[in-house]
């Protein structure tokens, strides 16, 4: 069995701890592991190969350095060119899955999935194998625990195996329907996880929409290998029509049979979901962070990078980050999407970026900015190095306040320690690196006419990025 990690989701109704270039898989939300390494740890109490993780192209060398983290190194990382939704995703890492063995079991999970109880994760895994061999199509229908109105619902039918005929899918519905499916005990909610084997998934989907299928042939045939990562063909998958595995799928065929898992599942959409699996006081606040309540119930406080007080408030998500705070009431938790699109139509960076941006070889955190300048404190991971590069609006001074630093100016090479400084003049060709085995730390002073995130020309880059930064 082959797992597929499904990591291209953006977690918009998370923000503004989750957001476009950092979304809610990477983050440690309810554990100190990431959701993303707490899918692939889960996996340890069922056999199975070295799992798939198809992502944005732009989180590889997040999900890489989390993975490794773990323990889990020279994975299958494809990278999507595009978001095409998950019924291309599951098909392209099928075929990669199909150069690994013959046709094997896949079992298709989402990067960003909470499970509480992991023991009965397993257990509904191992019990859809049976079917899945005989070449079923499963999906894991979570055992509800309310009349939920956010999530989809599937109605079982008639038993097979250890689980049942689906014999409908049905929307996410209102409270009324949601009330009448729980008492029927019939539906489940609808997880999103899936088993089958690889070729039959794309026999099925080839059936229903051949030319998704055919051009997800096409990228993986052209699919290259880049610096450990696998990338896809841009123009072929670009040709993909975008649609979920339940739409092009699971709805139309006769082969889909649902597995009752009750362990504890929740997709973490929203606030007052985290609110809901989170650890809570006697007057039901979860909080994170430096955060002192009084006369507060049932609302939820995260504190990343300062204190947070509340007086007299019920039923609040309070969210604050070093550079936006988010203040909902719990009920609307969900609208939160709503500020995302709107920053997205103002251009505003707090929809893509936190303060503090990971790159392959570090992070930088933007400490201050203002009229033709801004400062930021750059650390750089034992070992890697920027990008050789150069700028046509800005000149740099770079400020060694921990670690060494190797700089290329030009025609010049030299070192730098702390409290050591350099200038880059504007149009200068320079890059740094850190040659040390500890983090190095500078602080980079840049000023000019413009100081946007674009203004690199790029000539050589160890990690094969074409994107500024």
């Amino acid at each position: 069995m082959i797992p597929i990690i499904l990591s291209g989701g953006s977690g918009t109704r998370l923000w503004p701890l989750s957001r476009k270039m950092y979304p809610k898989q990477f983050l440690s939300l309810l554990h100190d592991e990431t959701m993303l390494q707490k899918t692939l740890s889960r996996l340890d109490g069922v056999d199975h190969a070295s799992p798939i993780i198809v992502c944005n192209d732009e989180h590889r060398f997040i999900v890489a350095e989390q993975a490794r983290q773990i323990g889990l190194e020279n994975l299958s990382i494809i990278l999507e060119p595009f978001g095409r939704n998950t019924a291309p995703a599951i098909a392209v890492a099928a075929l990669r899955a199909l150069t690994q063995a013959e046709d094997p079991l896949l079992l298709v999970l989402s990067a960003d999935h909470e499970i509480t109880d992991e023991a009965a994760f397993c257990a509904s895994v191992k019990q859809a194998q049976p079917l899945a061999e005989a070449g079923k199509l499963i999906t894991f229908g979570i055992v509800p625990t309310q009349a939920a109105t956010g999530y989809g619902y599937i109605r079982r039918g008639t038993a097979v195996g250890q689980g049942f005929d689906v014999d409908e899918f049905v929307e996410k519905p209102d409270q009324a329907t949601a009330n009448s499916y729980l008492a029927s005990g019939d539906y489940y909610w609808n997880s999103g996880m899936f088993m089958f084997r690889a070729q039959r998934y794309l026999a099925e989907l080839e059936k229903f929409n051949p030319e998704m299928v055919a051009n997800c042939r096409k990228a993986s045939a052209n699919m290259a290998e880049d610096i450990g990562f696998l990338r896809l063909d841009s123009d072929a998958f670009g040709a993909c029509e975008s649609d979920s595995i339940d739409y092009a799928l699971m709805e139309k065929t006769a082969l889909a049979c649902v597995i009752p898992m009750d362990a504890g599942w929740s997709d973490i959409g929203s606030w007052s979901s985290l609110w809901e699996q989170g650890k809570k006081d006697d007057a039901g606040n979860s909080t994170h962070g430096d955060v002192i309540m009084t006369d507060t119930e049932g609302s939820f406080v995260h504190a990343e990078s300062r204190l947070v007080t509340t007086v007299g408030v019920r039923d609040l998500v309070i969210v604050e980050t070093q550079d936006a705070v988010l203040v909902a009431d719990k009920s609307q938790a969900q609208e939160v999407k709503q500020i995302v699109e709107r920053l997205k139509s103002e251009n505003r960076e707090e929809e893509n970026f936190h303060r503090i941006v990971y790159r392959p070889w570090g992070s930088f955190d933007s400490v201050d900015e203002g009229e033709g300048y801004k400062v930021k404190r750059i650390s750089v991971k034992p070992g890697a190095r920027l990008s050789k590069q150069m700028h046509h609006h800005r000149a740099e001074h770079w400020v060694v306040v921990r670690g060494t630093a190797r700089v290329f100016r030009n025609d010049e090479i030299f070192d730098l320690h702390e409290n050591e400084s350099v200038f880059i003049p504007l149009g200068a060709t320079h890059y740094l690196e850190n040659p040390g085995s500890e983090p190095l730390d500078i602080i980079e002073v840049q000023s000019g006419s413009y100081l946007g995130e674009d203004d690199i020309v790029r000539f050589e880059d160890f990690y094969g990025r074409v994107m500024p930064g």
